[in-house]
């Protein structure tokens, strides 16, 4: 009696099989809430899939307001209260057709799926990431040395955290326009960039390498930071920016419980998140709620390790708390905000570094675009705020540049109330079927 023949099944093709017996729903509801777009996604689960979903509303600059999660077993439920960042609902149709389709698509739930025939590098830019200690005039240092290569950055992000930076840079070969290929060319611009950012005493590594760009700019950020140890001691902050991170056992599931409470801010979900992701963690059930007259954030987590075991050393558990401080304070927009835009791209970021630097200024994050708007949040060298007349400065050497501030931390927000007793939101989250879920109306 003969055999049935030995069959290889492809792990995408079995993704894919059962993403299609079991595709993703997402509902959009502007009616059940007054105040905020309701999103509810339901899938198949897979480790870091939150952080995908978190995302692509990030990335569409969209404020979570609330925010449930419930992944237990093969399913997984999320519910976001969503605005724009003027506090309103998402009423244009054109963006909500597009966190439909993304939400609902293979890229954004398997990943892998889109590398799995390998993506080759672009051909209009190379994108270098660089990290090292950070001192002021450092990113005008570095913009000096690629304008001496013929070298010029397109778009670039800056962090600057516990006297550590990490950039993502992406630059192009002003001959051309296009990448930079040669590899000894790329050699010598990785020797040059690396003694710069080595300082003069600097005892811990300075890195360039040339990324592939297959991870998102700012997960990748957090994870050079990571890699980086910028988490080992805290920082000096002020009360107004510092987070609570509370780690606990929760016998009762054999859950490990995060609570942090912190400032509010755009992107503070999904930094948490992103750490906890690249950090094998795995959120089976939580809960995110923001205060917007107060500003203050509150986040509730029920995780385990990916093997499934909660955390059982004081050692992770201080090491989790250390990582969680700093995934938030490493985008806290401390100092002042300055945007600028101009017409002429040419050598202008080099310029305006440079203009910073000579004006006793350090840059403590930067986001530079390709459409000619460009944001950086600044602070004297000595740590105090900016006055007018610097501004003034700024404004007169760099003539026709239309700059706006921003944002006035003179006046910074109160911090926020220390709660006393820890009280769960989720209150008897495990003495309660997650049905209730199902109706998109409740999270009003």
């Amino acid at each position: 009696m003969g055999s049935y023949p030995e069959v290889e099944v492809d792990e995408d093709e079995f993704a894919k099989l059962i993403r299609r017996l079991n595709p993703p729903r997402v509902v959009i509801d502007n009616d059940c809430c007054h105040d905020a777009t309701v999103i509810k996604v339901d899938s198949v689960n897979k480790h870091g899939i939150l952080l995908d979903v978190v995302q692509v509303l990030t990335d569409l600059n969209l404020i979570i307001r609330k925010a449930y999660i419930s992944s237990d077993a093969s399913w997984f439920m999320d519910v976001f209260n969503v605005t724009d960042r003027d506090g309103n609902k998402v009423l244009d149709r054109e963006v909500i057709s597009y966190i439909q389709k993304s939400l609902e698509s293979d890229v954004c739930f398997f990943p892998e799926l889109s590398n799995s025939a390998g993506i080759m590098p672009s051909k209009k830019y190379t994108m270098i990431e660089v990290t090292g200690s950070d001192r002021p005039g450092l990113l005008s240092e570095i913009c000096a040395v690629l304008a001496t290569q013929m070298c010029h950055v397109v778009k670039a992000e800056l962090w600057a955290h516990n006297t550590r930076v990490a950039a993502v840079l992406h630059v192009t070969d002003e001959s051309t326009g296009g990448a930079i290929e040669d590899p000894d060319r790329l050699s010598a611009i990785k020797k040059l960039v690396c003694n710069v950012l080595k300082g003069d005493n600097d005892s811990r590594m300075a890195r360039m390498s040339v990324s592939m760009g297959l991870t998102h700019t700012d997960r990748r950020l957090h994870q050079m930071m990571f890699d980086d140890r910028d988490y080992e001691r805290e920082g000096e902050v002020d009360g107004a920016y510092r987070p609570e991170v509370t780690v606990m056992d929760c016998l009762e599931k054999d859950y490990t419980i995060v609570i942090l409470r912190s400032k509010d801010r755009p992107k503070l979900f999904f930094d948490i998140i992103c750490t906890l992701t690249d950090m094998q963690y795995v959120v089976y059930h939580g809960t995110v709620s923001s205060r917007e007259q107060e500003r203050e954030a509150y986040q509730e987590y029920y995780i385990r390790h990916v093997n499934g075991l909660p955390i059982t050393s004081e050692d992770e558990r201080q090491r989790l708390i250390r990582c969680l401080k700093a995934a938030i304070k490493r985008r806290a927009s401390e100092g002042l905000e300055l945007e600028l835009r101009t017409e002429d791209r040419g050598g202008f970021l080099s310029e305006i570094t440079r203009v910073f630097r000579e004006n006793g200024l350090t840059i403590r994050r930067a986001e530079i675009s390709t459409e000619g708007i460009d944001t950086f949040y600044l602070s004297e060298m000595s740590g105090n705020t900016v006055d007018a007349k610097t501004i003034e400065s700024i404004r007169r050497q760099l003539g026709e540049t239309v700059l706006r501030v921003k944002q006035n931390p003179l006046h910074p927000p109160k911090p926020p109330e220390v709660f006393g007793t820890v009280s769960f939101i989720f209150g008897n989250l495990f003495r309660t079927s997650f049905q209730s879920f199902r109706s998109i109306g409740s999270y009003s």
